[in-house]
């Protein structure tokens, strides 16, 4: 049986348990589970554990009359192990809350990680973080904005959030891609879409 080319359907896997591991910040969950084989017939029982933590919208603000992005810097933990800093160049994230659309969580995470407000704001893609061990998927936004406004340090104090707001020429942005100077998957993707779309994208904007 050849997946690739058919619709999936609920028939081709078989999950038999899914079992609590941890639940605290973040959830871990065990995936006992049976699925179709490529060559026919079914797989003997896989057991996979889980990173459980919701989904998550990113947003890049882009000011047209300024040609800047406002881009956020801070500590991320999980960066120390293959990165000469754990302060990473990110664009704007955070988790979708029940009863949150994601078009409202790229306005508040705006106001709470970099005090700005967001028009304009359109859907780009949306993409799988890591599905070989997290449920997460990820919606990318770009959105225009007023960068002069974009200064100064952000966060939740109750989410020990210390986030370094940045006003990022285009070109720049460019090349710190080119450098890896960016190197998290949100980030590159959005900038990545930005510059692949940036014409469509403004002649959208400018006509709504």
């Amino acid at each position: 049986m050849n997946k690739k080319n058919e619709t999936f359907t609920s028939k081709d896997i078989e999950i038999e348990a899914v079992s609590p591991l941890y639940d605290g910040f973040f959830k871990m969950v065990r995936y006992d589970f049976r699925h179709r084989l490529f060559a026919g017939g079914w797989s003997d029982v896989v057991k996979r554990e889980i990173f459980e933590r919701g989904h998550a919208v990113a947003v890049l603000p882009y000011d047209p009359e300024r040609e800047e992005f406002v881009l956020i810097e801070q500590v991320r933990i999980g960066a120390m192990a293959t990165s000469e800093s754990p302060w990473l160049i990110e664009v704007i994230a955070g988790v979708i809350d029940e009863g949150e659309t994601e078009k409202d969580v790229c306005i508040r995470e705006a106001e709470e990680e970099a005090g700005i407000h967001l028009d304009k704001v359109t859907k780009a893609l949306s993409y799988l973080a890591s599905p070989g061990g997290t449920t997460e998927r990820i919606h990318i936004f770009m959105a225009q904005t007023d960068a002069s406004k974009a200064s100064g340090i952000h966060g939740l104090d109750y989410e020990a959030e210390d986030i370094k707001v940045h006003r990022v020429k285009e070109k720049d942005a460019l090349a710190w891609l080119g450098s890896g100077r960016i190197d998290n998957a949100a980030a590159i993707i959005a900038l990545q879409w930005f510059f692949m779309h940036k014409e469509k994208l403004l002649t959208q904007w400018s006509e709504s």
